[in-house]
């Protein structure tokens, strides 16, 4: 499995969902796994994004189908990163 870091930004809209039904942050984590990924850790923010989250799947497709079918949904922006343990990138480098 691949990890990612989905950087988010909620919309107004998004901003007053969760004001109204913050449970809704972990109904979309749940949603997500029905896509093939999983948030592995999520934390609110301040600053230029509002969550960012760790998220595995198996691979582009997956994590591609949760940025497009979240951020089409009008609630958040998401910007995603491909992320590769710090060993492993190293490894590469040799």
């Amino acid at each position: 499995m691949a990890t990612y870091i989905l950087l988010s930004r909620l919309t107004d809209t998004g901003a007053a969902t969760i004001k109204d039904k913050p449970d809704r942050i972990k109904e979309v984590n749940q949603e997500i796994e029905t896509f093939g990924a999983r948030v592995l850790h999520q934390y609110a923010t301040l600053g230029a994004y509002d969550f960012v989250s760790i998220v595995e799947a198996p691979d582009l497709a997956s994590i591609t189908r949760v940025s497009v079918e979240l951020g089409s949904r009008g609630s958040v922006k998401i910007q995603t990163l491909s992320a590769i343990p710090i060993d492993e990138f190293i490894a590469n480098l040799r």
